[in-house]
């Protein structure tokens, strides 16, 4: 067997291991193959595995995974990356292009000569409150919502003043939610007048605290907008320092026309030993 070239690429902070599909395909990749080489200490180091394969003029199909060989339909972050990427290798134009994902078909495209990305998500309704999760001290409420994955949404008085892994893991588990679980994003205001707003992931299948979430800073603005607590567009600041825009229009009990701006940023490449 030959060696496989990869990507490792990160969007604001959340990394992957981002392969061709005209080079491996996904019936090449166990879970136990997965979790090595996203290992940090044995591995590449990834919070998630990617393979993109064209499958059509302007659509690729986006694969992924996260660290702990779990499949998901659908990652924001590892779409930014992937839409750099895809643009990278000839894939489909940079312009515009759509990513075909387990949680269906995606617009994006490549914003400037650099590193950002966007991307169009589908209509979703707006977060609700979850029979059965109570709040804690410095928790104003708690949201669910559904972006690609599942996702709750805690509004926080001090972001930085509690044990996040340990509450992440709580609210991931939480049997209200079983049996799918959801990524536990926690958000909180600017931390100087006119900043960003700031939000911190515990993320689903890395079962970890992440650098950044896509999708769940998504959720985390339109809970927030339907709340009346910030308009759109709105910038916020992720775990990494690195800062993910959300457009969205509230309007009929539902979010539309939402898009994502972030970093898909190449860092290296190299070659997977056989």
């Amino acid at each position: 067997m030959s060696a496989t070239p990869f990507y490792k690429m990160t969007g604001s902070g959340n990394d992957f291991v981002m392969l061709d599909g005209r080079e491996t395909t996904p019936a090449d990749w166990t879970a136990d193959r997965i979790r090595a080489t996203c290992d940090r200490r044995d591995g590449v180091g990834a919070d998630g595995l990617v393979i993109l394969t064209p499958e059509a003029t302007g659509i690729v199909r986006m694969t992924f995974w996260n660290c702990d060989g779990s499949p998901a339909n659908m990652c924001g972050n590892a779409a930014l990356c992937s839409t750099r990427l895809a643009a990278r290798l000839r894939m489909a134009p940079a312009p515009g292009m759509t990513l075909a994902t387990g949680a269906g078909p995606f617009p994006t495209r490549c914003v400037g000569d650099g590193h950002l990305a966007e991307l169009n998500l589908p209509d979703v309704p707006l977060p609700a409150p979850v029979a059965g999760m109570a709040t804690e001290a410095g928790e104003r409420w708690i949201r669910k919502a559904v972006v690609g994955v599942e996702h709750l949404v805690t509004l926080v008085d001090d972001l930085e003043g509690f044990d996040l892994p340990s509450r992440g893991r709580a609210q991931r588990f939480d049997p209200a939610i079983a049996p799918k679980g959801a990524n536990a994003n926690f958000v909180a205001g600017p931390a100087v007048p006119g900043g960003p707003w700031r939000v911190r992931t515990y993320e689903r299948g890395v079962e970890a605290e992440t650098l950044a979430c896509g999708t769940g800073t998504v959720a985390a603005a339109v809970a927030l907008a339907a709340d009346g607590a910030l308009e759109l567009p709105q910038t916020f600041a992720t775990r990494s320092g690195r800062e993910l825009t959300v457009q969205a229009r509230i309007t009929g009990g539902r979010a539309t026309d939402i898009w994502l701006r972030g970093e898909g940023r190449l860092v290296f490449t190299g070659l997977l030993a056989p």
